[in-house]
């Protein structure tokens, strides 16, 4: 297949907007011998090795453990790359290869979503050092079908410890705790996971860390008091995490001039992606609930919040790539309990899933050229059965 067919600069902003990204049509073997390829050498010889989640507060935890090991990498590298990106069509994809060039810190990060906790506790059971200090930040197992993996990690391992703020299923937690894991869970309304790692690090972490950790619990648990969470939501989501965790682990949230430069760059075309979405919408009544539903290649939390302005209880973002973001409000606290109906999970205002309807890439052009019309569908029907429910 020739390469210009999926290179989303060469795309108009309409077309790019309906279209997934370039990493979408790569097969997963490959994505897999990368994943591998990667995690092996962070894991291998490391002091300690933390799995993470891949967004501002996942790594927001690494970065703290990092201070805690001394092992912060030299962020100056970083800020001649940034510099070059805003001045420049270099993209994200080639500053994640110039990462391989770069020295490797003794804190080895592994990053991954709840579908690939497994192989990333896999990898670290297998690559890791015996005696290592293993962390999970920002992860909640799906069902008690993770602790054959725990254990063997476990048995690996000097320490494991684990810090979420997930709502988790009691008999899980327990067979967590049970496998020899330190498990602390925060409350998922009130704390993000850097919160959870910052009270229970015995650490005496610096002023611009426990700010990091503020400042991303006010965008991960959507409170929007702060303007700084905007901009650690973006550049943790644009840039590499290694470079991401090394930039806000020596400034915090007060982002250096670099990172401001970068993002007004990138911005640019964000706020372009988020009219289309919003032009897009449309307002369905389900139950007592208003939910604005859209499709496109966006920044959901900025359209699902324009959606609210425009009075919806909660908003549905279908994207290209075929999962779906689902947020919720002061009205509606359920987002979770809809994403759990179809392949997915997450909080009561803010949740996600993938709808297992896709079986070829037929189905993925009827997506793309209905502007997920089945997957809207199916998220739909999820609403109506919550709102039976609670009837």
């Amino acid at each position: 297949m020739d390469d210009d067919l999926i290179d989303s600069d060469a795309l108009s902003l309409s077309r790019k907007s309906r279209l997934p990204g370039a990493g979408f049509f790569y097969p997963d073997s490959l994505d897999e011998e990368y994943a591998d390829r990667r995690a092996r050498e962070a894991i291998e010889g490391a002091e300690a090795v933390v799995v993470a989640d891949g967004d501002a507060d996942g790594l927001g935890c690494v970065a703290l453990l990092r201070e805690v090991y001394d092992a912060a990498l030299d962020v100056a590298p970083f800020e001649a790359s940034l510099a070059a990106r805003a001045d420049s069509s270099l993209t994200d994809d080639e500053d994640d290869e110039d990462d391989d060039d770069r020295e490797d810190s003794p804190v080895g990060l592994v990053t991954a979503s709840p579908h690939s906790l497994d192989d990333a506790l896999e990898r670290v059971a297998e690559y890791a050092d015996p005696d290592v200090d293993v962390f999970v930040c920002d992860l909640c197992p799906d069902d008690e079908s993770v602790i054959e993996v725990v254990e063997a990690v476990v048995a690996r391992a000097e320490t494991v410890r684990w810090f979420d703020h997930h709502q988790w299923d009691d008999d899980v937690a327990a067979a967590v705790r049970g496998a020899g894991v330190d498990l602390v869970v925060g409350e998922s309304d009130e704390e993000c996971t850097a919160d959870v790692a910052l009270r229970s690090l015995d650490y005496d972490f610096p002023d611009h860390l426990a700010d990091l950790a503020a400042v991303t619990r006010d965008h991960d648990l959507w409170i929007k008091e702060d303007p700084r969470s905007d901009d650690l939501a973006d550049y943790s989501h644009w840039a590499s995490a290694e470079e991401y965790v090394t930039v806000v682990g020596r400034y915090g949230p007060a982002l250096p001039e670099p990172v401001v430069d970068y993002l007004d760059h990138r911005r640019v075309e964000k706020e372009r992606l988020i009219e289309a979405a919003v032009d897009r919408a449309e307002m369905e009544s389900v139950g007592p609930w208003t939910v604005g539903v859209t499709y496109g290649r966006c920044s959901q939390n900025e359209v699902a919040e324009a959606l609210r302005e425009q009075g919806a209880d909660a908003a549905v973002i279908v994207k290209p790539a075929g999962s779906a973001s689902i947020r919720g409000s002061e009205g509606f606290e359920r987002a979770h309990e809809v994403a759990g109906l179809v392949n997915g999970g997450g909080h009561p205002r803010a949740a996600g899933c993938k709808p297992d309807i896709y079986d070829d890439m037929l189905d993925y052009a009827y997506h793309w050229t209905t502007e997920g019309a089945t997957t809207k569908q199916v998220i739909l029907a999820a609403f109506e059965r919550v709102a039976s429910e609670a009837e």
